[in-house]
């Protein structure tokens, strides 16, 4: 089941202030002249708009004096100031989008390449639906404010200042009158502002939950209708919907409120200023080409502090969605490489050892999965790990590779401990096929090609055909070059088996893990397979993980697991004599099994 979400309050407090958005200065940074050249098309075109009232005036007032000439010019000149409004405009759209989708593709590459190299202990308090929809969702929110919301931010404060200082030039007296509304517009804004910064958090938690319990079921989906759960997954859903639904209807309805508050005070008082200005065109003190440049500069002020608390809004979801964001990026791991990681010897011997190793799950912390365990496996020996379900056997497996790192001792490699190298480097000395084989959404080729990406065609198929793998990738509708479909779905489990076998293989790396490699092969297949593997594992230093023994029998040595210890070891033969928990599992598999049959 998915981890139970954190309480709303826990996450609402996390959203403080509209100053996360600092957090997106670094990936701006490289971007400083497209940065510059959007800011000055936004100041050119914030002072064109700004000029054209006073074009207006002066056609309005040319009515009266009855130049011909003179009028023409002012028509032309409008029209002029008209046509580098709209090229200013159509370069700052240009170039703040082109700003903004670059720096989201940025951000969606930090952000995987940052959740991509994160231990396994990681997702184990997240669901990875909810990171997927962090890099896709929260990014689409960012890339709307930095691609439009600050562009028309800045142009409408550029546009309410200059607005306002010119409202000043032309009538001090009206200026003032507006200023008095001032305060009554900027109380609901910072009180309501407060409030849909709260609810645009939490609306966009509600639909990572959404989008991490979708992918959960769909991920399961033959498991899902196998059980005939569809209704009860649907209506988890649903109810994860509904909710994030019902928080961004109150997100909704507060910015509704806000602009609608904020617009009647300001259109309100600009119609009280406008009354008073008639009357003192009536009187001769201001003329009617100044009241028209008033009024349009009081709409254009007025239509900047609205379109602010509209942006507002945006800015308060983009400031949740970029705290997000730098959950992610500042995500903390417990696992991490050495600022001077030991190289690995050039040609690795594969000698392997587990000294003192005790180990917990961060799930689990109760449970030592491992306790106090010592092995020791020499270069090029064949170990199997055996034992009942939950023993620790697939535990030592994650622990080579340094999936985890133990609570207490060491593991080595040829000597060396594995915190002291970097991961990618003594990764590429092992090869694994998990018990539950992973297919990517790619073609049969590729995915074999995945355990050495720079192999030839005729290496991928020489190690198909080592894993027996040749004749069943040969005979799909275009061969090795067959889209194999999401997760593998057109391939059986055996077949994803020896794929995986086959990627291994192909590895060819000096250390081989397998946990249950054979357990979804029907007997000819396995045996098929379990040839390659002995002749494969003939070279390599070979851990097997195994509930079957038949498939161990051959192991130069084997090691049983149980409760996190190891109990016994020994050949197939030595541990049958010694009598104990193998050979009981021994006897329920060969002679009950035998029986049965």
């Amino acid at each position: 089941m998915a981890r139970q979400p954190k309480t709303v309050t826990e996450e609402r407090d996390k959203s403080k202030r509209i100053g996360a958005l600092r957090a997106l200065v670094p990936f701006l940074a490289p971007y400083r002249r497209l940065l510059a050249a959007a800011a000055l098309a936004l100041v050119l075109t914030a002072a064109v708009s700004l000029i054209l009232p006073m074009a207006v005036r002066r056609v309005v007032d040319g009515f009266g004096a009855g130049d011909a000439a003179l009028l023409d010019k002012y028509f032309a000149a409008a029209l002029a100031i008209a046509g580098l409004l709209a090229l200013g405009t159509g370069l700052r759209y240009y170039l703040v989008t082109r700003l903004g989708e670059r720096v989201v593709a940025d951000i969606r590459k930090a952000v995987f390449a940052r959740v991509i190299f994160l231990s396994p202990a990681f997702y184990e308090k997240i669901m990875t639906g909810e990171v997927l929809s962090r890099i896709t969702t929260d990014t689409t929110l960012i890339l709307s404010v930095i691609g439009s919301s600050v562009s028309i931010a800045l142009r409408n404060a550029l546009i309410l200042l200059g607005g306002m200082s010119l409202m000043l030039v032309t009538s001090p007296k009206l200026t003032g009158l507006v200023l008095l509304i001032v305060p009554l517009v900027i109380v609901p804004i910072i009180v309501l502002g407060r409030r849909l910064r709260v609810l645009s958090r939490e609306n966009q938690d509600w639909i990572a939950r959404s989008s991490g319990n979708a992918s959960e079921a769909l991920l399961s989906v033959q498991t899902v209708q196998a059980f005939t759960h569809e209704a009860l997954s649907r209506a988890r859903f649903d109810k994860v919907t509904e909710n994030s639904f019902d928080v961004a209807l109150r997100r909704v309805s507060t910015r509704a409120l806000m602009t609608v508050i904020v617009i009647f005070l300001i259109f309100t008082g600009v119609v009280g200023v406008l009354w008073i200005g008639a009357r003192d065109v009536q009187a001769g003190s201001m003329s009617a080409g100044e009241l028209v440049q008033f009024v349009i500069y009081a709409v254009m002020v007025a239509g900047s502090v609205g379109a602010l608390t509209e942006i507002w809004g945006e800015l308060q979801r983009a400031a949740g969605a970029t705290e997000r964001l730098q959950e992610l990026l500042g995500a903390e791991d417990g696992v991490t490489d050495p600022e001077a990681p030991v190289p690995l010897p050039a040609a690795p011997q594969g000698r392997i050892a587990f000294d003192e190793v005790t180990f917990h799950y961060p799930a689990r912390p109760e449970t030592a999965a491992l306790n106090d365990v010592s092995l020791s496996i020499r270069p090029g020996e064949t170990v199997a790990l055996v034992g009942p379900s939950g023993a620790g056997k697939t535990t030592v497996i994650q622990l080579l590779l340094r999936f985890y790192d133990p609570a207490s001792g060491r593991i080595t490699l040829d000597g060396t401990d594995l915190r002291d190298m970097a991961r990618a480097d003594f990764r590429r000395a092992v090869a694994m096929v998990p018990q539950d084989p992973v297919i990517f959404a790619d073609t049969a080729r590729e995915n074999i090609r995945f355990g050495r990406p720079e192999a030839t065609d005729a290496e991928v198929e020489a190690a198909a055909r080592a894993a027996h793998a040749h004749d069943f990738l040969s005979a799909l509708p275009e061969g090795y070059d067959t889209y194999v479909g999401e997760r593998g779905v057109m391939l059986s489990g055996g077949q994803k088996q020896r794929v995986a076998i086959a990627r291994a293989i192909l590895r060819d790396a000096p250390v081989l893990l397998l946990d249950e490699a054979t357990s979804a092969l029907d007997a000819e297949s396995e045996r098929a397979v379990q040839d390659a593997v002995d002749a494969l594992a003939q070279e390599r230093t070979t851990i097997i993980v195994a509930h079957r023994l038949a498939t161990v029998k051959k192991a130069d040595r084997i090691l049983v697991f149980e409760a996190g210890r190891i109990v016994a070891q020994g050949s197939h033969d030595e541990l049958v004599a010694q009598g104990g928990l193998y050979a009981r599992l021994a006897r329920l598999q060969f002679t009950e099994g035998l029986a049965a049959e």
